[in-house]
Parts: structure tokens; C-alpha cells; sequence
């Protein structure tokens, strides 16, 4: 079937809103593009590096003093 014709109903509301989702969807596959890392990716990538820095901090070796 190639798309409705004029013997089907169709809700206009319903259409209009389907256009509008895809639209929105490729808004936001462009705006990932062009700003980067999700908020989600952005947080777990600072909690993996705090989580390395901590690790570090506690391995340290203290020699004493230093000069």
C-alpha cells in the first residue's frame, strides 16, 4: 500500500504528532552530534575518573617528608 487514500480516515492529530516525533528525533541525533556526550555519559565518565583518583590517592606511598 502506498499510503492512505482518499477512502481512509485518518486522524489529523495523530499524524501531526507522528511528524512531529520524527522531526524531534532528528533534532536530537543532530544536537548529539553537535554538542558531545549525553548528560548520563558526561556524570559516568567524571564518577570513573573520581573513582581513579581516589583509588590513586589511597595506593600513595608516603616517604616521609618532603623538601
Amino acid at each position: 500500500m502506498l499510503g492512505p487514500s482518499m477512502s481512509d480516515i485518518i486522524n489529523l492529530r495523530k499524524a501531526r504528532k507522528t511528524v512531529e516525533r520524527k522531526n524531534d528525533q532528528k533534532r536530537a541525533a543532530a544536537n548529539r552530534l553537535s554538542f558531545g556526550l549525553s548528560n548520563s555519559d558526561r556524570k559516568l565518565m567524571e564518577a570513573r575518573n573520581a573513582k581513579v583518583c581516589r583509588d590513586l590517592d589511597l595506593r600513595r606511598v608516603d616517604t616521609g617528608g618532603e623538601k
